[in-house]
C-alpha cells in the first residue's frame, strides 16, 4: 500500500494563496472606507490606498462587478447598491431589545439600580425592557408602559436631537395635561445643558423620590432610535452620584449604539418636524 507523501511546495503555495486572499479582502474593505464621503476619482483613490493605479483599478472594478461600488463617469467611485441591500437586511435583523439586553444587565449589576430601555412612540416614551435593581426600591414602570417625554429622563434623552420648538410644544402640552408643573425656563435651560452633556436627568419630576440618569441610543445613521435610563430612590441618587453615573450610562448607550452600527462622530440626520 502506497503511503501519501507531503509536498512542502504545495503547502507553501496554499499558505501564500490564503495570505494573498486575506490581503485582497483587507484592501477591498479599506477601499470602501475611502469612498464613504462620496465619489473619489481613480487617481485620488490610488493615492489614498497607497497602491498603483492599475492595482487600484483592478480592485475597484472587481468591487463594481459585485455591486459594492458604483462608477460615475467624470466623478469616480462611490458606494454601490449591494451595501444598501445589506444595510436594510442588517437593520431588519437588528432587534434593539435583544442587542441591548446584555448591556442593560451589566449596567444594572454594576450599579444595583433599575435600568430601562425605551423608544419614541408618538409623543410618549414606550418602555421596551426593564432590569430590576437589587435595592429595595419600588419603580412603578412596566414593559409596555407609555410615559411622558418631558418629565422622564428616558423621554428627555429621546428628545435631544429635536428643536427647542418641539421641546416647548411637548412641555406645554404635558403641563396642560397635569403631567408636571416645572418652570418652563428652567426646564429649557436644563435641556440645553443635557444636549451638550449627551445625557439627561429626571430630578423627581415623574415620580416622587425617584431620580434617574438617561442617555440616547443611536443607529448607524446617527439617529436616536431608543434610550436607556438608570433609576433609583433619591436617597441613593444625590447630585454627586448622578454625575458619576453619567459616564456609565453614556458608555452603555454608546455600546448598544455601536452594536447597531453607530460610530462616534456621525452627524445625525435632520429630524422631520413633528406636529
Amino acid at each position: 500500500m502506497r503511503q501519501k507523501t507531503s509536498n512542502p511546495e504545495s503547502g507553501e503555495r496554499e499558505e501564500k494563496s490564503k495570505a494573498a486572499g486575506s490581503q485582497t479582502l483587507q484592501r477591498g474593505l479599506d477601499l470602501l472606507d475611502q469612498v464613504i464621503d462620496g465619489p473619489v476619482k481613480l487617481a485620488d483613490l490610488s493615492e489614498r490606498m497607497g497602491l498603483t493605479r492599475s492595482t487600484t483599478h483592478r480592485l475597484a472594478n472587481a468591487m463594481v462587478e459585485r455591486g459594492f461600488l458604483t462608477f460615475l463617469p467624470r466623478e469616480g467611485y462611490q458606494l454601490g447598491p449591494k451595501l444598501l441591500q445589506l444595510g436594510f437586511l442588517a437593520q431588519a435583523q437588528a432587534d434593539v431589545v435583544q442587542i441591548a439586553r446584555p448591556h442593560l444587565e451589566a449596567l444594572a449589576a454594576a450599579s444595583e439600580d433599575t435600568v430601562h430601555l425605551g423608544r419614541l412612540d408618538g409623543d410618549q416614551a414606550l418602555y421596551l425592557d426593564k432590569i430590576a435593581g437589587r435595592r429595595r426600591v419600588e419603580i412603578s414602570s412596566r414593559i409596555g408602559d407609555r410615559h411622558p417625554l418631558t418629565s422622564t429622563g428616558l423621554g428627555k434623552a429621546l428628545l435631544l436631537d429635536d428643536s427647542e420648538a418641539v421641546w416647548t410644544r411637548l412641555f406645554d402640552a404635558e403641563r396642560e395635561d397635569g403631567t408636571h408643573d416645572a418652570d418652563a425656563a428652567l426646564w429649557l435651560d436644563r435641556m440645553r445643558a443635557y444636549v451638550a452633556q449627551g445625557r439627561t436627568f429626571d430630578l423627581e419630576e415623574n415620580e416622587d423620590q425617584i431620580r434617574c440618569v438617561a442617555a440616547p441610543v443611536r443607529d448607524a445613521s446617527g439617529a436616536i432610535v431608543a434610550a436607556i435610563s438608570l433609576s433609583s430612590a433619591a436617597q441613593y441618587m444625590d447630585d454627586e452620584r448622578m454625575q458619576a453615573l453619567s459616564a456609565d450610562v453614556r458608555a452603555a448607550a454608546h455600546a448598544i449604539s455601536a452594536d447597531l452600527g453607530w460610530t462616534p462622530g456621525v452627524k445625525p440626520p435632520n429630524r422631520p418636524a413633528r406636529r
